[in-house]
């Protein structure tokens, strides 16, 4: 699997820059299973408690879309999987514009594995999707952190990744379509998340 790499020259933004290498993280057993390069500690902190998890989303524009909401509201990760492109790729950076290099972000062929570290680590993990039996965001009330889920812009989540999740949400749908642009469905969610964690600050 291809996961970020970093660049040690004074010009890389300084979480590219700054592995976790202390022995407490270090020791965590999910590094010898995916050997992720994550920022340190500290700065993982500083960034609303929030992954995001792109599985099969098929657009690189959406992808880059996802990139620059992610830096605009200071997200942990990005975690993209399957057929999502991850970069460099000129599409994705086209509509992220540069947010490809701010934001933390690893790649994994197989959903099921980050989802199953966010599980083990404690993320409250939720699937966004449509469904009659699926919680309304606006009366969500996550347990932090937080790892939600987008799937694919035609098929959605699988039935495999549905179920590995603790949650399932919806956005309200009051039109005829009865669909948003996954990245425009991304922002509104994040952004709620970026909401209701300043409330209980």
């Amino acid at each position: 699997m291809r996961l970020t790499a970093c660049g040690s020259n004074s010009t890389s933004p300084p979480w590219r820059a700054t592995w976790a290498t202390s022995s407490r993280v270090n020791a965590d057993p999910f590094r010898l299973t995916i050997p992720s390069r994550y920022p340190s500690p500290f700065i993982v902190d500083s960034r609303l408690p929030v992954v995001v998890v792109l599985d099969h989303v098929r657009s690189m524009y959406n992808v880059g879309a996802f990139f620059r909401t992610a830096d605009a509201v200071r997200l942990e990760r990005l975690v993209l999987c399957g057929i999502t492109a991850h970069p460099p790729q000129e599409g994705i950076g086209k509509t992220a514009l540069g947010a490809e290099e701010t934001v933390p972000w690893e790649y994994h062929t197989d959903a099921l594995v980050p989802l199953r570290m966010m599980r083990a680590r404690g993320y409250h993990v939720a699937a966004i999707e449509t469904g009659d039996s699926a919680t309304d965001i606006f009366d969500w009330q996550p347990s932090w952190p937080v790892c939600v889920v987008f799937g694919n812009e035609v098929d959605g989540l699988g039935e495999g990744v549905l179920s590995s999740c603790d949650a399932h949400i919806r956005l309200p749908m009051n039109g005829v379509k009865n669909s948003l642009n996954v990245a425009t469905a991304g922002g509104v969610v994040v952004y709620e998340l970026l909401r209701k964690f300043r409330e209980r600050r």
